[in-house]
């Protein structure tokens, strides 16, 4: 029978669950690196026993920790982020010129084919890789170097590349997405970049066509198609079915089209998922309901899944990277909340069951599916 393992980062130290293929009962191990914000954990697709972990703290820093066992054992490797070339400046809240920093790492997106290959997106936002298992990291320069860098302006959780989608049909084609500068996509394995924002709708800019300056959320793609992509944005859940180069929105009839994370079902690639929160001031479910949307149709059409989620006092918010899907049959799907919870559903989202209840806050959540 398989095994899924969940790999879950939160303000506190990292945390690995695992369970056969029922998926009822639940091994927890952590919390390793306690005290830590841990932003993102994840696996290599070519080695299921090789971790990557982002850890960070505002005394000690930022740190890269390696596992080559599942995550029973860590070690640190290469923490020299180098930015290529002269590092410029970009626009603060008020406008002003600011100079680009390195504050932490977001997200960790392992190659599909290299165990030693791992792309990084940071704050300030830039994309950096590893070939040699997290040693040394490089810069690729071209994206923070692009002619509307300048006016890229941070986010409410700063200027962070938090999105990176590697194309399985094509090594040379990567996504990656920018809160808030929007979308981009590089057809050269990431030398050149150009903005994929075609069809988004941002208020708070000037010039609501803008290629630049949309506050992207997340980006999700099947890997059998991936042209078509779904995103979650600043309001408005979007798609596209030409690979960035225009979107449509598909809100229709969800509650709010305001949120963070969105996923896309294994085996159904026109089944996707969103977490709807009241408002960008109101980070918390709609009268406190806690429900995931689930959209058969690729959008426009949504069904709440509620069967066992809190349906009411739930203030909770599901952060950009805190939803995954796992590959068995039936999928499972994942989330993690602020509230500390992580919810399973072995049924592709009809009925859900806590998996943890009281964590601390959780930033991410990935999965695997092992033999």
């Amino acid at each position: 029978m398989s095994t899924v393992r969940l790999l879950v980062g939160t303000r506190k130290g990292a945390f690995v669950m695992t369970s056969d293929g029922k998926r009822e009962r639940w091994e927890v191990s952590g919390p390793h690196f306690a005290g830590w914000e841990v932003y993102h954990l994840n696996a290599s697709p070519a080695d299921p026993n090789r971790l990557y972990a982002s850890q960070s703290s505002g005394w000690f820093g930022q740190v890269l920790q390696r596992s080559d066992d599942g995550g029973q054992t860590w070690e640190a490797v290469g923490n020299e982020f180098q930015y290529e070339g002269e590092v410029s400046t970009h626009k603060w809240y008020d406008g002003s010129p600011h100079p680009w920093v390195f504050a932490r790492v977001w997200h960790l997106e392992p190659s599909l084919t290299d165990r030693d290959t791992v792309y990084a997106g940071v704050e300030d936002a830039a994309l950096f890789r590893t070939v040699d298992g997290g040693q040394t990291w490089q810069e690729l320069s071209g994206l923070r170097t692009h002619s509307s860098a300048p006016s890229w302006a941070p986010g409410a959780g700063g200027l962070c590349l938090h999105t990176i989608v590697l194309d399985p049909a094509n090594p040379d084609r990567i996504f990656a997405a920018i809160s808030a500068a929007g979308a981009f996509r590089s057809d050269d394995a990431g030398k050149t970049w150009r903005p994929i924002n075609r069809g988004l709708r941002s208020e708070g800019i000037p010039d609501p066509n803008a290629e630049v300056g949309h506050c992207v959320h997340r980006i999700a793609a099947h890997p059998s198609r991936p042209n078509v992509l779904f995103m979650q944005k600043h309001w408005d859940v979007m798609r596209s079915d030409d690979a960035g180069e225009s979107w449509q929105e598909i809100s229709g009839n969800l509650p709010s089209d305001f949120g963070f994370a969105i996923d896309v079902h294994a085996h159904e690639p026109e089944t996707i998922y969103v977490v709807p929160i009241k408002s960008d001031s109101h980070h918390f479910p709609p009268d406190g309901k806690l429900r995931v949307y689930r959209s058969r149709t690729g959008g426009n059409e949504w069904e709440a899944l509620t069967y066992g989620l809190p349906q009411r006092d739930c203030y909770v918010n599901v952060l950009r990277d805190a939803m995954a899907v796992d590959s068995l049959d039936s999928c499972g799907v994942y989330f993690g909340t602020t509230g500390g919870q992580v919810y399973g559903s072995a049924d592709a989202g009809d009925s859900w069951t806590p998996i943890v209840r009281d964590l601390p806050a959780v930033v991410s959540v990935e999965v695997q599916t092992l033999p």
